[in-house]
């Protein structure tokens, strides 16, 4: 196993080396000096452009600048953003990249436990109610235009019913005296879902040593505990109706999220485990008289969660990217707004960041998925 994720790993670096590439001589596509683009912004001083220019080595031969951009590549340095001055373009992606993480992490994490349960259970009753009206749900969801559902969202909850904002990160009306930044109030909300999860695995790990099968009744008390703990924590600080308010932005997004992508998880998890139950093994063990409930989840929905985990991985692949649609519609300003808004006004620098990070989180998730096929399969054996 060690030698197959070192191998991976050197594929990833020389996979990132041509993505980092790809990215140099799509900018040098481009006719002319991009910095000129900015010469006449009153919001730059004079001397930015040739600060630039020598950042990038724009002065130089073409075989300069490309070492030049490699090199600054890989340590992080990618300058100045145009739009954003005088902040750095790792500045920025530092502060984006949280914000469509959590989205699109959270949005993951339901959609795959709930297509999962779903499907299993569709796939396990078939011929039902139930079943006819998930799988023309999760069609008509896993088909439906993107754009038109998040609208229709927006439109439903935010403007006729009113239940949440209409977009947005925050509202400028909570946050006009507030006294802390808006990042700080994120970030520390990114703290306390860390440790929340640390500790409820934590308590899984530990009640499954000390109470073998009767671990789901430790976890009940630790999420109690939890829950009660994290307002009042929140409560003393101060912020607690400025996290209020920034959750309560990221609803409708999420639920949109959710919503899309359930579907699919749901529809194959019902195929993959309608291929398993027809295994030997599972008659194996219905001939041994095994209960009903032991064979669907121990047996059946063990071996048809490999596809659906390399399905889930593969999907945080395009995270970034694919939530330029969602990010724009509601506003959200993570790491596919900025993309898209680099793209528009020409702000190559921090265009060319937010691309050579999005190829760093394909790459890795690529990685997770491998991993993950060679602890869930046995059978799988990396030489």
């Amino acid at each position: 196993m060690t030698a197959y994720l070192l191998r991976r790993f050197g594929q990833m670096l020389l996979t990132l080396f041509m993505i980092i590439s790809l990215a140099f001589f799509l900018v040098q596509a481009q006719p002319g000096d991009y910095t000129s683009t900015y010469a006449q912004n009153p919001d730059l001083p004079p001397n930015v452009r040739s600060q630039i220019q020598a950042s990038f080595g724009l002065d130089k031969s073409l075989g300069e600048q490309y070492l030049l951009h490699i090199k600054n590549s890989f340590t992080g340095n990618f300058g100045v953003s145009f739009g954003h001055y005088p902040r750095t373009v790792m500045d920025v992606i530092k502060e984006r990249l949280p914000r469509t993480a959590v989205l699109f992490l959270t949005a993951t994490v339901i959609s795959f436990y709930l297509g999962f349960v779903l499907g299993k259970a569709m796939a396990w009753r078939r011929g039902g109610f139930m079943e006819y009206t998930a799988t023309i749900s999760g069609a008509t969801l896993f088909t439906v235009f993107t754009p038109w559902f998040a609208l229709m969202m927006i439109w439903t909850f935010a403007f006729k019913l009113g239940w949440f904002p209409l977009g947005k990160f925050l509202d400028p009306l909570v946050w006009r005296e507030a006294p802390v930044a808006a990042n700080s109030v994120f970030n520390d909300m990114l703290l306390t879902a860390g440790a929340f999860t640390v500790f409820i695995f934590l308590a899984i790990l530990i009640s499954k040593k000390a109470g073998g099968r009767r671990w789901r009744t430790w976890l009940l008390p630790a999420a109690a505990a939890g829950a009660v703990v994290i307002p009042v924590a929140w409560g003393l600080s101060g912020t607690a109706y400025l996290a209020l308010d920034i959750l309560k932005h990221m609803v409708l997004p999420i639920a949109t999220l959710t919503l899309i992508s359930f579907a699919g998880t749901m529809l194959l998890t019902r195929n993959s485990m309608l291929e398993t139950l027809r295994e030997d093994f599972v008659m194996a063990a219905r001939a041994k008289g095994l209960p009903e409930n032991v064979i669907r989840d121990k047996h059946a929905a063990r071996n048809a969660l490999l596809p659906v985990v390399t399905s889930l991985v593969y999907s945080l692949a395009f995270a970034i990217d694919g939530g330029i649609i969602i990010e724009t519609i509601f506003s959200w300003p993570g790491m596919g707004l900025t993309l898209l808004q680099a793209v528009r006004s020409e702000d190559l620098p921090l265009a060319m960041g937010a691309f050579v990070f999005i190829g760093i989180f394909a790459l890795g998730a690529h990685l997770v998925a491998d991993v993950l096929y060679a602890f869930l399969d046995p059978r799988i054996r990396y030489q």
